[in-house]
């Protein structure tokens, strides 16, 4: 009798900053019901774990009347590095030129504590 297995699935981190040049936060704000739209998608079918992701922002963002993005992290579930890279890459802020991919990080993660 044969069996299957399921392939092993790995946490995986991502911190995306934005790129700095001007435009680069028009461009986030263009797109950016595009990448939330995306993401929910991504959050049901288990690919990204909800809740955690979301907009990075500068420390003034804290006390200031406005809120600056500056990049996103997330935590996506994936059997290998090279298949989140293919997600990240496909995004909507990758594509549109939000995310700066020579600053872009992919890292393997374990959680101290179960997400849920």
């Amino acid at each position: 009798m044969a069996t299957t297995t399921t392939p092993a699935r790995h946490t995986f981190f991502v911190y995306a900053p934005d790129k700095t040049d001007e435009g680069a936060t028009e461009r986030r704000l263009a797109v950016r019901e595009q990448h939330l739209a995306n993401a929910d998608r991504d959050i049901k079918n288990g690919t990204i774990r909800a809740p955690v992701g979301g907009a990075l922002l500068t420390p003034e963002s804290l006390t200031g009347d406005s809120k600056k993005m500056i990049g996103s992290m997330v935590i996506y579930e994936a059997e290998t590095i090279e298949e989140v890279r293919r997600l990240v890459e496909a995004d909507i802020y990758y594509t549109a030129g939000v995310w700066d991919p020579e600053r872009l990080v992919i890292l393997p993660f374990i959680p101290a504590r179960p997400f849920y």
